[in-house]
C-alpha cells in the first residue's frame, strides 16, 4: 500500500533530513533524479544531445530544482533555455549552475521544444496560477519538437497550479484548468494527494517517484493510502482443502423490483463473481434472477432468505413502504451490510440513519456525488478525502465515494484511494455490480474497509478490461470480473 502525505508532513520531513546533510544536498538529489527521468524521455525522441529543453522557472526551490536539472542536461549536450517567471527571485545557485553548464536565459519560448520542465510552483502553491504563468501553461500544447511531435511536459514534484493537499484545480470561465497539464510528474521523496486524487491527478500524468532519503523522516499519519495489486492479493480470501460453500460465506442480496429487475440481476452477478460460496436473493425479481443465475437460492422477502453472513441492499429496490420494510429487516440482521442506491435515499429519513449509528456490525455505504449531497445536504466539494471521512464519522460506517478516483473512508479516519478507475464505468448498472462484489467480500470475512477498497480496485480493472471491446455495459463488467480476479488470485 502506498502512503500519501500532506504538505506539512513533507515539509517537516525535509527539514529533519536537511539538518543532517550538507547544504544543497537534498536539492542536488532531487535535480539529479529529475534529470535522469528527462534524459530517458529524450532518449525516445532522438537523444539528449541536441535536444531543445525549455525550463519554466518560478521563484523558490521548485524553480531551483528545474535549473539544476537543466544544468545536468546541458552538460550532456542539450540546448537548455530558462524562461524566468520571477527574474528577481530566481534561485541564484541554480541559475549560476545552468549558465556554467552552457544553458541560457530566454525571453520567450523557442520555436522548437522537445521537452518542457514545469518548475513554476511547487508544493507551496495554494492552487491556480498567476496570469503570466497561466498564459505560459496554456501555450504548452502548441510547442513542437525536432520530430514534429508535441513537446513532452514534465512537472517538478507536482503540476504547477494544483491544490496539493486536496487535488483540486481552479478552472477558467471556459472550464480550462488554471494549472499545468503534464505528461510526467517527477515527485520527490513522497507521494502527495494531488498526484492521486481529484482533477489534479489527471493533470499529473504518469508519476515517477525519486527517492531522496525522505522515508525515515515521514512521521505521523498519512493523508491516505493508494491501494496496490499486492494489497488485493493479500486481502482476497484463500481457499483451503476443507472449503465448501458455507464456510466460504453466504451473501444475501435484497435489490431490484418488478420495475427494475435488472438491478437485481446485476448485483447478484457481482456477488457471484466474488469469493463467497453461495448467494441468496430476496425480492420481487426472483424469477428473473434465477433465470439468469440458476445457482442462486431465491425467495420473496428478506425474512425468508435464511442465514447469511452479509447483506447487499438498495439497487433498484424502490422507496415505497415495502422497500422501507425490507431495509429495516436487513439492518436488523447482526451481519455486515452494503447499502447502495435506493437504500441511501431511504437513509435521508433521520430515524433510519440512526439505526446505522447504533449498529455493531459493519456497514458500507456506496454513494455517488448526488447521493452524497442528499445524505449530507451538500456536494463532496474539492476535498473528496475529507468529505468521505466526514460522512464516515457521522454515519459510523465505511464510505465508498464513487468517482474516477473512488475514495474509501472509515469512521476512524483512515482513507484509501482506488487507482484503477475508468470513465468507461460511467454507465447504468455498474454500481449494482460493485455493490454485489463488495457484499460477497464482506460475507467471506474480509474487513469492511479492505472489502470496499478491494471491490473498487477489481471493479475498475474489470471496467478497463470490458472497455477493450468498445462501449461498456454493466453486464460486460460482470463478465470481465472473472478473468480479472483469476489473474490476481
Amino acid at each position: 500500500m502506498r502512503a500519501v502525505w500532506r504538505v506539512a508532513d513533507v515539509r517537516a520531513a525535509e527539514a529533519g533530513l536537511m539538518a543532517t546533510l550538507p547544504p544543497g544536498t537534498l536539492m542536488g538529489r532531487a535535480a539529479a533524479g529529475l534529470a535522469r527521468r528527462c534524459a530517458l524521455l529524450l532518449a525516445d525522441r532522438g537523444g539528449v544531445y541536441g535536444a531543445r529543453v525549455l525550463l519554466l522557472v518560478g521563484s523558490g526551490d521548485n524553480g531551483g530544482d528545474a535549473l539544476f536539472a537543466g544544468a545536468h542536461l546541458a552538460r550532456r549536450g542539450a540546448a537548455v533555455g530558462a524562461l524566468l517567471l520571477a527574474p528577481d527571485r530566481a534561485h541564484a545557485e541554480g541559475l549560476a549552475a545552468l549558465r556554467a553548464a552552457g544553458g541560457r536565459v530566454v525571453e520567450r519560448p523557442p520555436a522548437t521544444v522537445d521537452l518542457v520542465l514545469d518548475g513554476i510552483v511547487g508544493i507551496g502553491g495554494t492552487g491556480g496560477l498567476r496570469e503570466t504563468a497561466e498564459q505560459v501553461a496554456a501555450s504548452l500544447l502548441r510547442h513542437r519538437g525536432r520530430d514534429g511531435q508535441r513537446a513532452t511536459v514534465v512537472a517538478v514534484d507536482v503540476p504547477s497550479g494544483v491544490a496539493v493537499d486536496t487535488g483540486d484545480v481552479p478552472v477558467t470561465a471556459a472550464g480550462r484548468p488554471v494549472a499545468v497539464r503534464a505528461d510526467v510528474t517527477v515527485a520527490f521523496g513522497a507521494w502527495k494527494p494531488a498526484l492521486v486524487v481529484g482533477p489534479a491527478a489527471t493533470l499529473a500524468g504518469e508519476v515517477d517517484l525519486v527517492d531522496i532519503g525522505l522515508g525515515p523522516w515521514l512521521r505521523g499519519t498519512p493523508a491516505l493510502h493508494v491501494v496496490e495489486r499486492s494489497d488485493v492479493v493479500d486481502w482476497w480470501p484463500a481457499l483451503g482443502p476443507a472449503s465448501e460453500k458455507y464456510t466460504r460465506g453466504v451473501v444475501g442480496v435484497a435489490t431490484g423490483s418488478r420495475t427494475y429487475p435488472g438491478a437485481a440481476v446485476l448485483s447478484v452477478g457481482g456477488a457471484l463473481a466474488g469469493p463467497t460460496g453461495l448467494v441468496r436473493y430476496a425480492g420481487s425479481a426472483r424469477d428473473e434472477v434465477v433465470r439468469q443465475h440458476p445457482s442462486v437460492i431465491a425467495t420473496g422477502r428478506v425474512a425468508d432468505a435464511g442465514r447469511v453472513q452479509a447483506w447487499v441492499c438498495g439497487s433498484g429496490l424502490g422507496t415505497g413502504e415495502e422497500a422501507v420494510g425490507e431495509l429495516r429487516a436487513v439492518l436488523s440482521a447482526p451481519v455486515p451490510v452494503v447499502l447502495d442506491a435506493d437504500a441511501l435515499t431511504l437513509l435521508v429519513d433521520g430515524s433510519m440513519a440512526d439505526r446505522l449509528r447504533t449498529r455493531d456490525a459493519p456497514i458500507v455505504v456506496t454513494p455517488h456525488d448526488r447521493e452524497y449531497a442528499r445524505l449530507c445536504g451538500e456536494e463532496p466539494g474539492a476535498d473528496r478525502v475529507a468529505a468521505t471521512l466526514r460522512l464516515a464519522a457521522w454515519m459510523n460506517a465505511v464510505v465508498l465515494l464513487k468517482g474516477d478516483r473512488t475514495v474509501v473512508g472509515t469512521p476512524a479516519g483512515r482513507a484509501y484511494v482506488n487507482p484503477t478507475g475508468t470513465p468507461a464505468l460511467a454507465t447504468g448498472g455498474t454500481g449494482d455490480v460493485l455493490a454485489g462484489l463488495l457484499g460477497s467480500l464482506l460475507a467471506a470475512g474480509v474487513r469492511a474497509d479492505r472489502a470496499a477498497a478491494t471491490a473498487a480496485y477489481l471493479h475498475g480493472l474489470a471496467g478497463r478490461e470490458a472497455a477493450r471491446g468498445g462501449p461498456v455495459t454493466a453486464p460486460d463488467v460482470v463478465t470481465a470480473l472473472r478473468p480479472v480476479i483469476a489473474r490476481l488470485t
